[in-house]
């Protein structure tokens, strides 16, 4: 709901709103669970957790909040709570609420970032495979790995160390693997549990570290080879053996364990928050991970939501994950920028300290892994390493924003020079669109600064041209919209741009100069054969302008072009649809423009009159025959006539 309905809502339904919250705040229990807050439709907007429902519910409710965390508040008109027996259950349940509801201003966890696992599958015949999907089938799942081709080298590796099953669905008669001794073929030959058994295990055993111990016993079973004078045997252990060693090479050491963790830091600014992941197996950092979202709640709240969210169906976990502290316990009861709620007592260094052991031990009960959150030592470290990554990548979003900004200004100030006018602050865009003449409709962007500006955004159903004129359609426009202009005495445009070459151009420069009286520059963007902006003509007659096409200038004229293009292919998509749907009532006999509405309003969509059945049509007044003969038409039958 936007701030100016939010002013028009009727003062006794805010009123008894009001009312009601106030009433329902008052049942809070002194409880942990989760908090759903609901717009006006009723629809999810936020899920959060809380420790004491009756203090954080309570908290959004009163004192005063930043301009974020206004605008949630102002679209919460209900809430519910579910109380819960523990954190952990809290946390749980959070995060399958936001899962399941995708709430607008919950932190969510996106699924496009997805990294390579290797797996041993549960099977009779297990095989070893990449995966992006983890799943719980009971499978083996270790990384994750750096990308697909670090995890497809060390697959490749083990294939030749140990042949498990290769096909994945088992075939007639053994295959090529077979012949190259890296699969004992179970399709034609037994192969018992106990041989598949010993492979996993050494594979398990590789894959969580432990490759010196399988490099010594490569070089025991080389050097026997070499004594035996099997040299052709010693030459492809000797191969393995540098195989292990070019892999395991390419990875830094960044601990003197070899442990398998997680390291999470995180930084906030201007309501953006940065989550930092350093992935280490085996204590070798292989893979890292940023991600930025604009965040709602609580600073901390929202970064412990969205570790949950990682790890919620992901059964391959570290040993250890590594967490920030709170920022009160950090800074010694400084509090966070842009906290929700705003209005609490500042938390003590202690309490901070409290509300983080029960997060610790919130996540190691559900994860059943060892978390920890260091506060001194090289642990310590790797997490302020972590931080500081995620305030880099916070620091980089915001200078690229920036740079963004000012090359639009300079690209405006230098497209004032190439047309030789002044400085350009208001550029107004039209295009028109329709399909061979049919529900002719035009449309007109604003871009102020280089920026477009939606507010300003207009629609125009085209009145009084017939058939496919593009040009006749520009002149009614730029008619309507400047007779507007000038009647209701609004804001002028520095320049007008429109979507065609000389025809259009002569067309709106003759309506405003000849008919209002404006003197306003008029250039056009001209398409090539693929639909792509080409060419910018300016003049009365047009001349080509020779803007280069790699310039910010031209990029920008793109934009505006292709923007102006969408918007009204937009509203002409949504004009055909509504004429589709009059055409279709208006055809049967004893439905006319009154009843269509009432209809459209009762049932909500063509397809829900045509799934009605003849009792359905009484509320609206419809007796039964003409409800018979509205289902017969819309489903395809041939209405029976009026008499």
């Amino acid at each position: 709901m936007t701030e100016f309905d939010h002013e028009q809502e009727d003062a006794a339904v805010r009123e008894q709103r009001l009312e009601m919250i106030k009433h329902k705040l008052s049942l809070l229990p002194d409880k942990p669970g989760c908090y759903i807050m609901k717009n006006r439709e009723g629809t999810i907007i936020y899920v959060g957790k809380a420790k004491v429902l009756k203090n954080r519910v309570r908290s959004y409710f009163t004192g005063s909040h930043g301009a974020k965390t206004q605008r949630l508040v102002s679209e919460i008109r209900d809430f519910e709570y579910i109380i819960t027996s523990s954190n952990v259950e809290a946390l749980i349940l959070e995060c399958n609420l936001i899962k399941q509801h995708h709430p607008r201003y919950n932190v969510l966890l996106k699924d496009d970032k997805t990294f390579p696992y290797i797996k041993i599958t549960h099977e009779a015949q297990p095989r070893l495979e990449v995966t992006r999907r983890v799943y719980k089938d009971k499978g083996k799942y270790f990384g994750p790995y750096p990308n697909a081709f670090a995890a497809q080298q060390t697959k490749k590796l083990l294939d030749r160390l140990y042949p498990l099953r290769k096909c994945k669905t088992m075939p007639d008669k053994v295959c090529l693997y077979y012949h190259i001794g890296q699969c004992l073929a179970p399709c034609e030959y037994d192969v018992s549990a106990e041989q598949n058994e010993r492979m996993v295990q050494e594979i398990t055993r590789f894959l969580n570290g432990g490759h010196d111990v399988i490099k010594e016993e490569l070089t025991t079973k080389m050097l026997a080879a070499a004594e035996e004078l099997n040299f052709e045997r010693a030459k492809e252990l000797r191969d393995h053996i540098m195989s292990i060693d070019a892999l395991m090479e390419k990875q830094k050491i960044n601990a003197v364990d070899a442990q398998d963790r997680d390291v999470f830091g995180y930084a906030v600014d201007k309501g953006w928050m940065a989550v930092h992941i350093q992935y280490m197996r085996q204590g070798k950092l292989i893979e890292r991970h940023v991600s930025l979202f604009p965040y709602y709640g609580d600073e901390y709240s929202d970064f412990i939501t969205y570790v949950t969210q990682m790890y919620i169906d992901n059964p391959a976990l570290p040993k250890e994950i590594f967490l920030p502290g709170m920022p009160e316990a950090e800074a010694g009861a400084t509090p966070a920028v842009d906290v929700v709620p705003a209005e609490q007592p500042v938390q003590s260094s202690a309490q901070a300290e409290a509300e983080m052991k029960d997060v610790r031990e919130a996540l190691e009960s559900w994860l059943k892994v060892k978390v920890h959150i260091p506060q001194r030592g090289l642990k310590k470290q790797m997490v302020d390493m972590a931080k500081d990554n995620a305030r880099n990548a916070l620091e980089e979003k915001f200078r690229l924003v920036e740079r963004d900004e000012s090359r639009t200004t300079k690209a405006v100030e230098n497209l004032g020079e190439w047309l030789g006018m002044g400085k350009i602050r208001r550029i107004e865009a039209f295009d028109n669109s329709n399909i061979q003449g049919t529900n002719p409709v035009s449309a007109m962007v604003v871009f102020v600064d280089g920026k477009p500006d939606r507010k300003e955004y207009r629609k125009y159903k085209v009145k009084t041209v017939v058939g496919p004129d593009d040009y006749e359609t520009m002149r009614e426009v730029i008619r309507r919209r400047y007779e507007r202009v000038l009647k209701d005495n609004l804001t002028m445009p520095d320049l007008i741009v429109v979507d065609g070459g000389k025809g259009q151009i002569s067309a709106a420069v003759d309506v405003l100069e000849n008919e209002l009286g404006l003197y306003i520059p008029i250039c056009g963007l001209v398409k090539d054969a693929k639909h792509k902006t080409a060419q910018l003509m300016m003049g009365d007659p047009a001349e080509i302008i020779p803007l280069p096409r790699d310039s910010q200038e031209f990029y920008l004229l793109q934009r505006i072009q292709d923007e102006v293009h969408r918007f009204a292919i937009t509203f002409h998509r949504e004009t055909r649809a509504k004429s589709m749907v009059a055409s279709q009532l208006d055809a049967i006999p004893g439905i006319g423009e009154k009843r269509r509405k009432a209809l459209l309003k009762h049932f909500g969509s063509v397809r829900k009159i045509k799934e009605a059945e003849v009792q359905d049509f009484k509320p609206l007044g419809i007796g039964e025959k003409l409800a018979g003969e509205i289902l017969k038409a819309l489903q395809g039958e041939a209405a029976v006539p009026q008499e």
